[in-house]
């Protein structure tokens, strides 16, 4: 039997991912699977840019607003609830289409994640307290993964660690032992739009979130699941809650999420470049042709799964 085909669409924020991914799955008999950390989130509409019903033409949505504010969901949970999704969507003749900027969770979803023991609170308490002394401990106990982790990245050093110790295996070792995904063909259309272009695009819209509301859906999520509700920790909504607080007046707080978001959109950037098989198309998904360019990918691509 062939492997079915899937579809990833990847790229910066405010790249237009999500209008290309409409387009694909209109013209393809798609389904979309949401692949935002943020967007797993019930209430927070207007500062993760989530399409609304009334603008999905129709078209199923999955993994979106799955979990409360105050929840925590892994990527190891994102894995098992994508894997599911896509297999449901295979069964209905469907071509499953990934949308979103959070490349851990597609890397999790697509290529696996490693098998490794569960956190310990006492012993990261304890490394946490020599945090000068870390790059040379995972140095004696895993060189390879000291080579790939900075020095100054505390909390990825003391998850190497972690698991070093825990398991009594080099944590390097231990990430080749993945699951990765199986029965599906992926092609991957990555968005690169001109950086100048994409920094004035993010401005705007992070501008427009706070026209619509940002303020208010922050006020509620506080108001209904604290202020240490783990969602409030992503970008926009971080920096409302110290508007609201009054550390920041209405302009700082603005520039601070326009700085934040474009500094976002560079390192996913840097991530997604890792993949030397994405489809790069130099433009945005909302565009025309940047539509048709990407069906004309994926239409070819289905058509080579089915003859397999």
């Amino acid at each position: 039997m062939s492997d079915h085909p899937l579809v990833a669409i990847v790229g910066p924020t405010a790249s237009g991912k999500s209008d290309l991914a409409l387009a694909i799955a209109k013209a393809l008999h798609g389904e979309i699977v949401n692949c935002d950390s943020v967007q797993l989130y019930r209430y927070m509409d207007i500062g993760t840019a989530k399409t609304p019903p009334d603008q999905r033409r129709g078209i199923p949505h999955h993994l979106i607003d799955v979990i409360y504010p105050d929840q925590v969901f892994t990527a190891g949970q994102y894995q098992r609830a994508g894997r599911q999704v896509l297999r449901e969507v295979a069964a209905r003749g469907g071509v499953p289409v990934i949308v979103g900027g959070t490349g851990f969770y597609l890397r999790a979803l697509i290529d696996g994640l490693f098998a490794g023991p569960g956190a310990n609170p006492d012993l990261r308490a304890r490394l946490a307290s020599r945090p000068e002394r870390l790059s040379k401990i995972l140095e004696k106990l895993d060189p390879i993964s000291a080579a790939r982790i900075h020095s100054n990245d505390t909390r990825k050093l003391i998850r190497a660690i972690e698991v070093c110790l825990l398991a009594r295996r080099p944590l390097s070792e231990i990430k080749t032992q993945r699951e990765p995904l199986q029965g599906f063909d992926l092609l991957t259309i990555g968005l690169k739009p001109p950086r100048k272009e994409l920094y004035t695009r993010i401005d705007e819209r992070c501008k427009l979130m706070f026209e619509r509301g940002l303020i208010a859906e922050t006020h509620f999520i506080v108001e209904h699941f604290g202020r240490d509700a783990k969602a409030l920790e992503a970008i926009g909504y971080n920096e409302a809650l110290r508007m609201i607080d009054g550390l920041l007046s209405e302009p700082e707080g603005l520039a601070l999420v326009q700085q934040n978001t474009r500094r976002y959109a560079k390192r996913q950037m840097t991530w997604f470049r890792q993949n030397p098989s994405t489809n790069w198309l130099l433009s945005f998904g909302h565009l025309g042709e940047t539509m048709e360019s990407a069906i004309r990918l994926a239409d070819d691509h289905i058509k080579k799964c089915f003859r397999k």
